[in-house]
């Protein structure tokens, strides 16, 4: 299979956010739509955008943010947060998103992604995992709210159910990793992908091409997911792409060569 680089916006209020660890050093990253165009611009694969809080804000959709960068953009487009419903599912497919992530809903009523894979196809339905490590190191629990509350839940044990409710991928952010730069959780990254048949999206360490290069190979993802380090510059996704081809990676040729 060939790797995948893919950028995401985390939007609240209106713009793009960037923390480390979900909740320390908050930093506004610019307007959704400018970015979308831009990493448009750089050839990524995909773009995913979550509407950060609106799980724990309670708020419904943001179907026009949604719909705004869905017209402006061509690459394939996932949309998160707040989704509840397959009624929800229909509104941003509607709205022109690819695919929808669902997290905290899903672990609410694990049924949800049984429900809209029946109705979609489960090409649609990415399951959304935030994860983080037992103090006693004995593995990962699966946190919702936006990383607010500890569910209890043995992250492969969750991974593996979603996968037999027919999610048809799985994104995987680790929050001891978010926002750090300092790499991605390699273990945690490599014991979601052996412990399914899903494609895997990695989330949550980048900072150099080294960690893209390492999480595919040695973390065995199928795609890494990446935020500030493409926000404020310090990597472009074409770059990163040009890199990891020239190491031997297979990774996708621009959407627009194909």
């Amino acid at each position: 299979m060939t790797k995948r680089i893919i950028p995401c916006l985390d939007v609240q209020n209106g713009r793009v956010v960037k923390n480390v660890r979900f909740f320390e050093d908050h930093r506004d990253a610019g307007d959704p739509l400018t970015l979308a165009q831009a990493y448009e611009q750089q050839q990524a694969d995909e773009l995913v955008f979550y509407d950060i809080t609106a799980t724990h804000e309670g708020r419904k959709l943001m179907l026009d943010v949604a719909a705004r960068v869905a017209e402006a953009v061509m690459m394939p487009l996932t949309v998160g947060g707040g989704v509840e419903s397959v009624a929800d599912f229909r509104q941003l497919l509607l709205a022109g998103a690819d695919k929808i992530s669902v997290n905290s809903s899903a672990v609410r009523r694990p049924q949800l992604i049984r429900e809209a894979s029946d109705h979609f196809g489960a090409q649609c339905v990415v399951l959304s995992i935030d994860a983080k490590r037992r103090p006693d190191g004995s593995g990962w629990n699966v946190f919702v709210g936006g990383g607010r509350i500890d569910t209890g839940l043995d992250l492969l044990a969750w991974a593996q159910e979603g996968e037999r409710l027919g999610a048809g991928e799985l994104c995987l952010n680790v929050m001891d990793a978010d926002g750090t730069r300092a790499g991605f959780d390699l273990q945690a990254t490599r014991a979601v992908s052996d412990a399914v048949n899903l494609p895997v999206i990695a989330s949550g360490g980048a900072g150099r091409v080294q960690d893209f290069y390492d999480v595919l190979t040695e973390g065995h993802a199928d795609a890494a997911l990446a935020a500030s380090v493409f926000h404020f510059g310090e990597l472009t996704v074409n770059g990163v792409k040009a890199e990891l081809k020239q190491r031997g990676l297979n990774v996708r040729p621009a959407w627009s060569d194909v």
